[in-house]
């Protein structure tokens, strides 16, 4: 599986962090208990089994255009489906058409996880996995009513195959912070 994912500037990415962090102390399900290097907060805009011929350098050249992008968090709630906890992001034209554009690219992609698609996706952080619903209210309360606000500065592409990590436009994406 390859991804696009947009990555928070750092600011909004130690508010992320932060919110896992205090997940993980209380003993709630947590992306802070992930400790691969590429684990990061990051928005997905699309996930197929592989990039079509070219798609990647037009992805990347989309990508740097578009960025940064200024963000809005919105409430923290959980996901139908696989239940993620999640904070979802607030859709602004210039992020929903970023995501158009990207998934233009990816039309000829096989594989298309159709939760990504125009019309069904619904953009969001995930801040856990496999999350129960009747934690709602307290993760809420753990995590933070705050809306946050910041920005998405970097793209990157995900290999699922590999486990690694290739950068599409916008600023430098290293390795998860210490």
């Amino acid at each position: 599986m390859r991804t696009v994912e947009l990555v928070c500037d750092p600011a909004l990415e130690a508010t992320v962090r932060a919110a896992w962090d205090r997940l993980a102390a209380v003993g709630l399900p947590s992306l802070a208990r992930n400790i691969h290097p590429t684990n990061r907060p990051h928005l997905t805009l699309a996930a197929v089994d592989a990039f079509p011929p070219g798609a990647q350098a037009r992805l990347a050249a989309l990508c740097a255009a578009a960025l940064p992008l200024p963000t809005d968090l919105d409430r923290i709630t959980v996901l139908d489906g696989s239940a993620p906890l999640v904070w979802l992001v607030r859709p602004t034209p210039a992020l929903t058409a970023l995501h158009a554009g990207v998934w233009a690219v990816l039309s000829a992609a096989e594989g298309r996880r159709p939760w990504h698609e125009p019309g069904r996706w619904i953009p969001h952080l995930s801040l856990a996995l496999r999350f129960r619903d009747a934690d709602r209210r307290r993760a809420r309360a753990v995590a933070g009513a705050a809306r946050p606000t910041g920005a998405f500065v970097a793209a990157r592409s995900y290999d699922g195959e590999t486990r690694t990590v290739t950068p599409l436009g916008g600023q430098a994406v290293g390795p998860r912070p210490a």
